[in-house]
């Protein structure tokens, strides 16, 4: 079986290629189960976002695999030809394919390294997968890894710590200044996105209270209702700064709002409480005097740029970390993978040779029906010894050898010296093959069609 990933994201497609491969969470159930019924398609994920849509799948044959799922992808978008979709496609196989997935849920592979919207989302794509039985054993592990790998770079990097959104930022420069945000409160004089933006980040950080203004009432009415805040009338805002801790500008006025004398006798109000102003308006509309106001602290957009870029280097930092903990995580998955291939000859070579022991000892209890109970345990544990003895070596190996480069080769013979490959008819009795010498009870090897079995014999073994 192999692991493979089919896909296509913003970094090989532009969104209006996406949003028309995009599956609806309505679909997804549907699509997995016809996904699974591909010949050859054991298994399936789809994982698709605003800015990837991916499959991961285990098959048995990986060029055909790439095959049917190409062909899936086609027929469930009818409105894109092959022609439009394969051009934006990735394919991964084998170690790429699970470093990609690890470097996806980690968020190394985002339009914004370090976001955590992506987790979430494969969390919800494997338990639609787990609701629609379209997982296994192998794509169980690998994702419930990939999961695990994404806490391990959040725990052990800064990869998210560090905003890289403007609207972030004010936040996180804002958290600077007070350390704790809870019930703070924040002024929000006009309605621009990222204004609004920021605001929802100041909420979602603790932020108690929200005031709001705009030039027109009805506005700040509806927006202080969606914010569970307060509308402020426009003309007295810069009265009311007093009573915020932040306050937030951005409108489309082309001239100063906020004066140097205004934020200072708001200051004096708050009794030398410190004030936090984010000036985000192009062009700006805080007099950049007020940052000689004391206990007022200033930023405009381009200090928040700044703050972004650094963040965005420091993130880059923390990203080749994390780019060595995925690929320490993909040896790990790899050598399990591996151990998968072992794992069926293990289970046959312990199979052969039980039902070869059962099929021996019941013969010779057959004969020695006198044998009290404790002779035949003696009997079934010598039988047992010989077997554990004779398989020890080869079953060691076996598990040593699966990560080397020659453990095909060591499974391939084991199969064939035990011939695992031919298995016994239901019912039919496993012996030795002739060219092997039979097994005697009394450790002599012979070719011959009868045991020589004797009461004598099988009680000197049993004490």
């Amino acid at each position: 079986m192999h692991l493979i990933v089919v896909g296509l994201s913003h970094k090989t497609a532009p969104v209006e290629i996406r949003e028309r491969l995009a599956v609806p969470e309505s679909r997804l159930g549907e699509a997995l189960t016809r996904l699974c019924s591909y010949p050859g398609v054991k298994e399936g994920i789809l994982l698709s976002t605003c800015n990837r849509v991916e499959v991961y799948s285990v098959v048995e044959d990986v060029e055909v695999g790439y095959g049917r799922i190409q062909e899936f992808l086609a027929d469930t978008h009818l409105s894109l030809s092959s022609e439009q979709l394969t051009p934006h496609l990735y394919w991964h196989t084998g170690d790429r394919a699970i470093g990609h997935l690890f470097r996806v849920a980690a968020s190394l592979d985002s339009m914004i390294i370090g976001e955590s919207q992506i987790l979430g989302q494969l969390k919800d794509a494997f338990e639609v997968a787990l609701a629609h039985k379209t997982t296994g054993v192998i794509m169980n592990k690998v994702v419930k890894k990939a999961i695990s790998v994404a806490k391990r770079v959040r725990t052990e990097t800064k990869i998210s710590e560090m905003a890289v959104s403007v609207s972030y930022a004010a936040v996180e420069l804002a958290k600077k200044i007070f350390s704790d945000l809870h019930e703070k409160t924040v002024l929000l004089v006009g309605a621009g996105e990222m204004a609004k933006l920021a605001a929802r980040h100041l909420i979602a950080n603790g932020v108690g209270h929200v005031r709001i203004t705009t030039r027109t009432p009805q506005h700040a009415v509806d927006l202080a209702s969606k914010f569970g805040g307060t509308a402020v009338p426009f003309d007295q805002f810069k009265d009311d700064m007093a009573s915020a801790d932040i306050v937030l500008v951005s409108t489309g006025a082309a001239h100063y709002l906020v004066g140097a004398e205004d934020v200072h006798r708001a200051v004096r109000e708050r009794m030398n409480r410190p004030m936090f102003l984010i000036d985000i308006s192009v062009p700006r509309n805080i007099d950049p005097a007020v940052r000689h106001v004391d206990n007022a602290f200033l930023f405009d957009i381009d200090d928040l740029k700044q703050r972004v870029e650094q963040n965005r280097a420091e993130r880059v930092q923390e990203a080749e970390k994390a780019e060595r903990m995925v690929l320490e995580e993909v040896t790990t998955m790899l050598d399990w993978m591996k151990s998968l291939e072992v794992t069926p000859t293990i289970v046959a070579l312990r199979s052969y040779v039980d039902d070869l022991k059962r099929a021996e000892v019941d013969k010779v209890l057959a004969r020695l029906s006198h044998l009290s109970p404790q002779d035949r345990d003696l009997v079934e544990g010598l039988a047992s010894s010989i077997v554990n003895k004779l398989i020890h070596r080869t079953m060691v190996t076996l598990k040593a050898e699966v990560n080397s480069s020659s453990g095909p080769a060591f499974v391939e013979a084991a199969r064939r010296f035990f011939s695992l490959d031919q298995p016994a008819a239901p019912g039919q009795q496993i012996e030795p093959s002739r060219e092997s010498p039979r097994y005697h009870p009394e450790g002599v090897a012979e070719s011959g069609a009868e045991d020589p079995i004797s009461e004598t014999s099988v009680r000197k073994r049993a004490r």
